[in-house]
């Protein structure tokens, strides 16, 4: 097991321990609304302090149900995920594009001219192990 692998594994059974854990531990089980948001905590605690306090302002947008709300949130969450994922994708498409112009360059190769795939050199061990299996 190569050494990204195991690192993706433990990274993968940290995310469900930290998903896991306060279901089976319980954590929570004494109040109403035991995963509450934080704004919904913030608001009880601040109607308990001073029960007459006034916002200072509105929301623009106050959506009819908590499930429009979660699929708002959603929506977001994949909109942020999606840019992420369309910057690392140029880095890398980027970073690979460098290597190929290097080594052509360092082949004596024209710019324009076109490279076999295996003319090239491999991004890592993993990459070339790949390659000579034919994966």
């Amino acid at each position: 097991m190569s050494r990204n692998t195991r690192t993706n594994v433990l990274l993968l059974l940290v995310v469900v321990a930290l998903a896991v854990l306060p279901l089976a531990l319980g954590l929570g089980d004494d109040e109403k609304e035991p995963f509450a948001g934080a704004d919904a905590q913030a608001e009880t605690a601040i109607t308990e302090i001073d029960p007459d306090y006034e916002p200072w302002f509105s929301p623009l947008y106050e959506p009819p149900s908590g499930e429009i709300e979660s699929a708002l949130f959603a929506v977001q969450a994949a909109i942020g995920a999606g840019v992420l994922a369309y910057y690392f994708g140029l880095r890398r498409g980027r970073r690979q594009g460098e290597q190929r112009a290097l080594a052509r360059r360092d082949a004596g190769v024209p710019q324009d001219a076109a490279v076999p795939r295996e003319a090239l050199p491999p991004r890592d061990a993993a990459a070339g192990a790949e390659r000579e299996s034919g994966v």
